[in-house]
């Protein structure tokens, strides 16, 4: 199993997120589908918002968010981070950066493991080619202040769940880096 997906499986058993023991699988349903794409589009906003004021360390702290809930929603269904081909038009614009983001995040509205890899896929590459950081780092990083700051809740509508797995703002990323 994916070493990053385990830390959001064990947080996802820490605060009663339901998920499926792995290597049993379950599809999202079509609400669970939209709450996710909630997040991933709150996320996209604060990454191109970061890549938009040029804040090096706010855009690696979207990018590990992006991948954070594309690994939230692989956990939900049971599954494992899949093995895809990502690219991004590797031309130093950041216009190409935005376009390929934003392609695999409205991808993700099919619910399927294999596109929530490749958002996660794409993340970490652009983390550690485009940004030139220590992208699993990062993303430890993140996670320790989510089960740090996280509230144990025993809801489970939308909203109470929207709520519970809304990151917090990530801690100040810069010492991962490398540049």
């Amino acid at each position: 199993m994916n070493k990053n997906l385990q830390l959001v499986r064990d947080f996802h058993q820490q605060f009663g997120i339901a998920q499926p023991e792995y290597p049993d699988t379950a599809h999202l349903s079509d609400m669970d589908i939209v709450m996710r794409q909630a997040l991933l589009f709150q996320c996209g906003q604060e990454t191109f918002q970061a890549i938009a004021i040029g804040d090096t360390a706010k855009i690696l702290a979207g990018f590990v968010d992006l991948a954070y809930n594309a690994l939230a929603a692989i956990a939900c269904r049971g599954d494992d981070v899949l093995s895809t081909a990502v690219s991004w038009r590797q031309d130093g614009s950041v216009l190409s950066v935005v376009k390929a983001l934003s392609d695999k995040i409205n991808r993700c509205s099919s619910g399927e493991s294999v596109d929530y890899s490749a958002l996660y896929r794409l993340c970490e590459q652009l983390a550690s080619r485009f940004l030139n950081a220590d992208f699993d780092g990062a993303l430890a990083v993140v996670h320790h202040n989510l089960i740090a700051n996280a509230v144990a809740s025993t809801g489970n509508d939308y909203a109470q769940r929207f709520e519970r797995e809304t990151l917090p703002p990530a801690p100040d990323l810069s010492a991962n880096l490398y540049e």
